[in-house]
């Protein structure tokens, strides 16, 4: 029995690894976009294709990997995946001596490929870790572990990054500042995939005996894969827009709007820790709400962190983060209604961010990362919703092809912004979430006849 919890603690702790890092990974890609338009002074809609690069990849291969990953099993699929993303790590560092923008989308794309072989493997492996029971609390905590990171990764390209003035710099010696990073998070990963191959845990995998079935006659998970393309793409887009969206909007320098970029993608870590209470088995109301506290004050704390330690900023964050759990709770734990209220109020934060200016812009658009929080969970299981064993396999590998939106409505913000002006490119989130909005309302509720 020592032996069995021995390996679980362990398991769990090489898992959550993962989790972080490849959040941590995803979130430092979708920020460098703005690092990337300075040194090569691009176009938005140019440097956009950082962000397309990345995601394009869980169109092209995400049910070519699923169905490798049944024939080599979970564990073998970590450590390819890890291996992908230390190599594309390491390529960072000739696209940036060079420097070479085609080189930087090369390596880009390695490393996207390593990350869709984690996510792929990493859910299934989690679940196997344990009982069927508590699995659920599993995949809540690797999620959170996910989510911290993704507020980590744009606070390290604000202090070290950007650090100093480096706005001030040729293009040669900007593309030098992100190779120590990458070469850092390289041999990082490279050690994780090492600790796994050593490391006796359960295998999984193989051919399921369970029939197969056709999920196309399902509407409500064709349009639930549609919720997550719109979902991930305002997300993606958003996230990469908002650091020269605030240097335009306030004349921040590159390092001071990198924070609050940190702290956009901090709000969907504390909206994530709020479902996961309100929607945990805990009985007693009042070690539900200690842990609330607990969110708020890390919300605090984190806010304030990022800033430098502005406790004003991190106020301002902790009252958000209220409003967050208040609104939350008209979902009433009900998947379908949390999800519309969260998707009309991100929408009509984005429209705020379109027509406003100043501090009440700069703070609508931050708050939409709050809101964002819960969107995929609850969008995936509507679009499960109902189908057969046989059928959630198939279900699950389109749902992960349309995380490509992450891909494209990036790159119509980024022409939006070109043509029109910043403002005016948060008009397409807004559209987005009205289309989750009536996902959420109407589409996820029709079913095959």
């Amino acid at each position: 029995m020592e032996q069995k919890n021995a390996n679980y603690g362990l398991g769990m702790s090489v898992i959550g690894s993962i989790f972080f890092i490849f959040g941590f990974a995803t979130t430092f890609i979708i920020t460098l976009s703005g690092k990337v338009k300075d040194i090569f002074a691009l176009s938005e809609f140019r440097a956009q294709l950082l962000s397309f690069a990345f995601f394009i990849t869980y169109f092209l291969i995400s049910i070519p990997i699923g169905l490798y990953i049944k024939k080599i099993g979970y564990k073998s699929a970590l450590i390819i995946g890890l291996l992908l993303m230390a190599a594309g790590s390491f390529l960072f560092f000739p696209a940036a001596k060079v420097p070479s923008f085609p080189l930087f989308l090369a390596a880009t794309f390695v490393l996207a490929s390593g990350v869709v072989f984690l996510q792929t493997s990493a859910n299934p492996y989690v679940t196997a870790l344990g009982s069927d029971d508590s699995a659920g609390g599993r995949l809540n905590l690797v999620q959170a572990l996910n989510s911290i990171a993704t507020m980590v990764a744009p606070w390290i390209i604000a202090v070290f990054i950007f650090k100093g003035g480096t706005d001030m710099l040729t293009a040669a010696q900007k593309a030098e500042t992100v190779q120590m990073p990458f070469i850092v998070m390289g041999i990082i990963v490279v050690l994780v995939a090492l600790a796994i191959f050593l490391t006796r845990l359960p295998e999984v995998g193989g051919e399921s005996n369970t029939e197969r079935k056709s999920v196309w006659k399902h509407k409500h998970m064709l349009l639930g894969a549609v919720a997550i393309f719109f979902y991930v793409g305002a997300e993606v887009g958003t996230g990469g827009l908002i650091m020269n969206y605030l240097k335009t909007l306030k004349s921040l320098s590159s390092e001071e709007a990198g924070k609050y970029v940190a702290i956009y993608w901090g709000g969907a870590m504390v909206g994530r820790f709020f479902g996961s209470i309100m929607l945990s088995e805990i009985a007693n109301n009042f070690k539900k709400y200690m842990y609330v506290a607990l969110v708020l004050l890390l919300a605090l704390v984190s806010g304030s962190f990022v800033t430098n330690w502005s406790w004003d900023i991190g106020l301002i964050f902790m009252l958000i983060a209220v409003a967050n759990f208040l609104f939350m709770q008209l979902g009433k734990g009900n998947a379908g209604r949390s999800l519309g209220v969260f998707a009309l109020l991100a929408a009509i934060l984005a429209i705020i961010t379109a027509f406003t200016n100043g501090d009440v812009a700069l703070w609508a658009v931050v708050s939409i990362g709050m809101f964002n929080s819960i969107m995929f969970p609850n969008i995936f299981t509507l679009a499960v919703k109902d189908l057969d064993p046989g059928e959630l396999s198939t279900a699950s590998g389109i749902i992960s092809t349309l995380i490509c939106g992450g891909a494209i409505i990036p790159l119509v913000m980024g022409k939006v912004a070109d043509v029109s002006g910043y403002s005016l490119a948060f008009v397409v989130p807004a559209l987005c979430y009205l289309y989750i909005f009536y996902y959420a309302v109407k589409g996820s509720k029709l079913r095959s006849a």
